[in-house]
């Protein structure tokens, strides 16, 4: 029979097939003074979880030759729910500043990035790292991403089993082969000379591993903090009396798109079925391979999960999901309403009589600039009170396990190093959320992180004059449309076009059940605080009782909100 209609595979694919479970010749690449790495390690050095970047801010001032790059590296930790030990962060937090551009950049997905490594460093902080009992494998590149749970550690059952899970899962679907290549090119680990099978070396992933990234998390009804429905698979807790019983699965959620390519879209998870807690590891491995099997490996900007399951409709997904990989009926989804999202900000009390407290990071940089002494005051914090370190999806910390005797020891610090408590924040900074974009990210094209502070100072005082100040509304940034902050969810989604240009999303839910939509294209980012302008003004005079800013925008439709909005200025 003739494969000549058989789609060819993506070079990634060949690349990866023939990298020896992820070695290629990065160990060899280390060692040859370059400060950059070839085209095929570069993809392979993600699966180590670090991204090769430049300096974009350099372009224009550096003196190096016309069409050199001022090369350096973002390392991304693994933490399944986002937990660290005291130690650990203050280990990390030593890393950033030996290594590193001084900050740490919370993630989207309970992780840390380290910006502006060296190649030249990159061995010695992945090792300190590790020493650290802190891995960095799997954190990028086609397999299993950082597994996602609610990262309040309240202390109650549900949430406790939530993390247990999610450390068994991530465990599971870590790259067992790759682990061997990642411990002989980072840790000096013994080099293995003959290769066992690839069925043998990587029984769930092979040797080509996934088409492209996957992405795991975990979430209760009531508190929907990590976006269950952005994930390609989702757990959402079943309670019966306060206790966990299972978890509906949810399938083929997905944030990213290309521009220019109308093939590509977001789209939210779908119930699929329900687990026992004891079925969800087993059940995580028989998606992924489904995954493994049936994904696109020729045209990566359709390679994600999500485009399987929206191919196919959900119902073809049970099929063959029951049939060639559960081998046994699926259980019928529990009714569950997602109906409320926690920031976990402020002072909370454990059940154990200990507190935690959610410290607000705006979009996620941890860093030291002027009287705002962020770094400093959480070492401060963690190294006298062992506290323990969670991090959220909205780039948010969490210390726990605190006395409650020292909960205003703890508030001193805060003000002394100028680090504002929650309630002294507006409430459209605190659900603000941007991604890192420029100057570090290759894929941006525009700025986020550093733009979306300015915005929402102009947008506070005109939510403020209009009453509006109290009212939960998302906004959330992206340097390109690959949405890392999640911003098709989101109430108010800004994202970048082409430099100071964004395309503008409305109408998305503030629970996260529901995409928002295009508003207008290509809007001057200095055009934004006026049209949004123009549609609180509506919501203040027309909203219904109880009615929330992104189910008003909803309701009103495309057509009123660009009345609103008007034409873009020239």
């Amino acid at each position: 029979m003739s494969n000549d209609n058989v789609p060819k595979p993506s070079p990634v694919e060949g690349i990866k097939t023939s990298s020896r479970f992820l070695r290629g010749t990065l160990a060899e690449e280390l060692v040859s003074g370059a400060d950059h790495f070839s085209n095929e390690s570069m993809q392979l050095l993600k699966f180590h979880g670090s991204y090769q970047q430049e300096d974009r801010d350099a372009r224009k001032k550096r003196d190096k030759p016309a069409g050199s790059k001022a090369y350096m590296f973002m390392i991304r930790l693994k933490l399944p729910g986002g937990k660290l030990t005291s130690a650990q962060y203050l280990a990390m937090d030593d890393i950033c500043g030996k290594f590193a551009n001084g900050t740490l950049r919370l993630t989207t997905r309970q992780s840390i990035q380290f910006h502006g490594i060296l190649m030249g460093n990159l061995k010695n902080s992945i090792a300190e790292m590790n020493a650290a009992f802190v891995s960095t494998l799997g954190a990028c590149g086609d397999v299993n991403r950082n597994v996602v749970c609610c990262p309040a550690p309240t202390g109650d059952a549900t949430r406790v089993q939530m993390q247990e899970l999610a450390d068994k899962v991530a465990a599971h679907l870590a790259p067992r082969a790759g682990g061997g290549s990642y411990h002989e090119i980072w840790l000096n680990g013994e080099k293995q000379e003959t290769l066992p099978e690839p069925e043998v070396a990587e029984p769930i992933y092979g040797n080509i591993y996934l088409p492209r990234k996957f992405k795991i998390g975990f979430a209760l009804p009531d508190d929907n903090c990590i976006d269950i429905l952005a994930q390609c698979l989702g757990f959402l807790a079943i309670r019966e009396n306060g206790q966990p019983i299972g978890y509906n699965m949810y399938v083929g959620g997905g944030q990213g798109n290309s521009n220019a390519k109308p093939d590509t879209y977001p789209l939210i998870g779908q119930a699929a079925c329900f687990l026992t807690p004891d079925e969800v590891v087993e059940a995580a491995e028989a998606v992924v391979r489904l995954y493994r099997d049936h994904g696109n490996r020729s045209d990566r900007k359709r390679a994600r999960f999500k485009y399987v399951v929206h191919d196919w409709g959900i119902e073809k997904f049970r099929e063959v999901f029951e049939r060639d990989y559960w081998k046994k009926p699926l259980k019928p989804v529990r009714e569950a309403q997602i109906a409320n999202v926690d920031l976990h900000l402020g002072w909370h009390k454990q059940a154990n009589g200990k507190f935690f407290l959610g410290i607000s990071v705006e979009n996620g940089r941890i860093k030291d600039e002027g009287n705002y002494r962020l770094r400093s005051g959480l070492r401060a914090i963690v190294s006298k009170f062992d506290c323990l370190v969670r991090i959220s999806t909205q780039q948010d910390i969490l210390l726990g396990e605190i006395d409650g005797a020292n909960k205003s020891a703890i508030d001193s610090l805060l003000n002394e190093y100028g680090i504002p408590k929650p309630e002294n924040l507006s409430m459209v900074q605190k659900w603000s959320m941007a991604c890192p974009a420029i100057p570090t990210c290759g894929l941006a094209i525009s700025e986020s992180e550093r733009s979306l502070p300015g915005l929402v100072d102009q947008l506070e005082p005109i939510l403020t004059e209009l009453g509006l100040a109290d009212e939960q509304i998302s906004v959330r940034m992206t340097g390109c449309p690959n949405g890392c902050a999640r911003p098709f969810q989101s109430e108010i989604g800004l994202v970048g076009r082409a430099g100071p240009k964004y395309t503008m999303y409305i109408g998305g839910d503030s629970f996260g059940r529901r995409l928002n939509f295009e508003l207008q294209d290509s809007v001057p980012i200095d055009q934004i605080p006026a049209k949004l302008g123009n549609i609180f003004k509506a919501f203040k005079a027309e909203r219904q009782d109880g009615e929330l800013f992104g189910d008003f925008c909803y309701r009103l439709g495309l057509n009123r909100l660009q009345e609103l909005v008007g034409p873009v200025l020239k």
